[in-house]
């Protein structure tokens, strides 16, 4: 059994993330960004019969032995954790650029004790000597006035890069989940492979032992033998190879939920029913819930508000300080009516020449807000690429899923009837052995067409930005004021 990282379960994972969005839970939803090519009404690939998919869509595949992975990833997984600690850090250098808003207070005391040895007065003896203590206690303040916004910006892009990594932390909660179930369906599909190779195996064991006693009793060839123990060989070769292909995936799957990759897992070895068709939605409702489309929207407006802070350096900045304390040989002597001192001033600073430097900085932060545009705009449309090829792609991987299921059938009927016409003497050998090939990749064929169908349910899944209450669960808009 693995060991939680420090609990980052999966109860953990969720407060984790909620206590994360919660200390921004006054930044609203980012502001939808138009895109440069007009969205459809609905998806073009999409079809009538669909279902709604919540956020735990893998558990339409009916499998508790899945569904029991997907829990063992989300609590042990040691990237997931690694993320939750990376937005934590983020969430707190946020609220660090938030400070420079409000004035900076500063406390300080002070104690001293001097001793003096002075000259020795006329007609003494020794010299004078003296002894003295002094305190002071002073209360500092200072505060740059966000007159122009500049700060607000700056705290307020914090947030958004707050933001941004916080939707990367839900996508990256989602291809988790996505990755176990492709590679426990991954496994299941190398194990169905495996059963098939040693079905394959048993079968041209037992005809090669009989093509061998029809060879010893002159019906037939020792060539025939021959070929017959050859294609034996070669049907083994490829268990192996399906053999080491297991335990590939196999350990890569005990790998992702952070168990010791021993290769000892055991799952069954027929692949689950495709689930019902989930709803895809409206193209405009996927730019808003993807987390990949909402981190880098969240990204754009961060590069905005920083963009605006470096139009504003340009002006003056007003800044304040104030200081009182007091000072007395005595502790005391520090409270006492007599003894305060205080100080308030102003300050206005206005660029006038630095070396262009200002105008680079603002010039880089245009090109920034351009990058994260472009960028933007690259994401929302590989999105809706990645469902409007999903959608098509299912309906071809449904036909292709009966065709070839169909060719294996009619392929393991040649095999029968190739086999019994070679032993009445009228089927050439070459023909038993190549029916048995066909018959071998064509079961073989049809296994990888149920997996790949699987799989690109999976990516149909993914590229839906999971369930259609993902947003509501997330967003931080819920409690209501903005802060930005």
């Amino acid at each position: 059994m693995p060991i939680p990282f420090n609990g980052f379960s999966r109860f953990v994972y969720l407060s984790s993330l909620g206590v994360l969005l919660t200390a921004c839970a006054a930044t609203p939803s980012p502001k939808p960004t138009p895109l440069p090519v007009e969205l459809p009404g609905a998806f073009l690939a999409a079809t009538g019969q669909q279902v709604f998919a919540g956020d735990t869509w893998w558990q339409d595949f009916q499998d508790e032995e899945l569904n029991i992975f997907v829990r063992n990833a989300l609590d042990y997984n040691p990237g997931l954790a690694q993320a939750i600690a990376q937005a934590r850090i983020a969430e707190a250098q946020s609220r660090s650029d938030r400070a420079d808003l409000f004035p900076q207070v500063s406390a300080g005391l002070n104690s001293s004790r001097q001793q003096r040895q002075g000259a020795p007065a006329p007609g003494s003896e020794g010299g004078g000597q003296s002894i003295s203590n002094s305190h002071s206690a002073s209360l500092d303040v200072s505060w740059e006035i966000d007159l122009w916004g500049r700060l607000s910006s700056l705290s307020n892009a914090g947030q958004a890069d707050f933001l941004a990594a916080s939707e990367q932390l839900r996508g990256m909660h989602q291809s988790l989940a996505a990755d176990v179930v492709s590679l426990y369906l991954g496994v299941v599909q190398a194990r169905a492979q495996v059963d098939l190779s040693e079905s394959t195996v048993e079968a041209l064991g037992e005809f090669a032992r009989q093509v061998e006693n029809r060879a010893n009793a002159g019906v037939v060839s020792p060539t025939d033998v021959t070929l017959a123990y050859a294609n034996l060989g070669s049907a083994k070769a490829g268990l192996e190879q399906r053999r080491e292909n297991l335990a590939r995936v196999t350990r890569q799957l005990e790998t992702l939920m952070g168990e010791y990759p021993a290769g000892q897992l055991i799952t069954t070895s027929e692949l689950p029913a495709v689930p019902p068709l989930p709803s895809a939605g409206v193209p405009a409702e996927l730019l808003a819930r993807r987390p990949d489309v909402r981190s880098a929207e969240w990204a754009l407006q961060a590069a905005d508000y920083r963009l605006s802070a470096a139009e504003r350096s340009f002006l003056p900045s007003i800044s304040l300080t104030g200081s009182t304390g007091s000072t007395g040989s005595e502790l005391a002597d520090l409270f006492s009516s007599g003894s305060f001192i205080w100080t308030i001033a102003g300050n206005i600073v206005q660029p006038i020449f630095q070396g262009g430097r200002l105008r680079a900085q603002a010039d880089a932060a245009e090109g920034q807000r351009d990058e994260a545009f472009y960028g933007y705009v690259d994401v929302a449309l590989t999105a809706l690429s990645e469902v409007e090829t999903a959608l098509e792609v299912d309906a071809l991987l449904d036909r292709r899923v009966v065709e070839s299921n169909e060719a294996a059938d009619y392929a393991e009927e040649a095999v029968r009837v190739s086999f019994n016409r070679y032993m009445q003497g009228i089927e050439p050998f070459l023909n038993v052995l190549e029916s048995y090939q066909r018959a071998l990749d064509s079961r073989s064929a049809t296994i990888t067409a149920q997996y790949d169908r699987l799989e690109n349910r999976i990516d149909l899944h993914l590229a839906l930005g999971g369930g259609f209450d993902a947003v509501s669960a997330f967003d931080p808009s819920s409690t209501g004021t903005s802060a930005l």
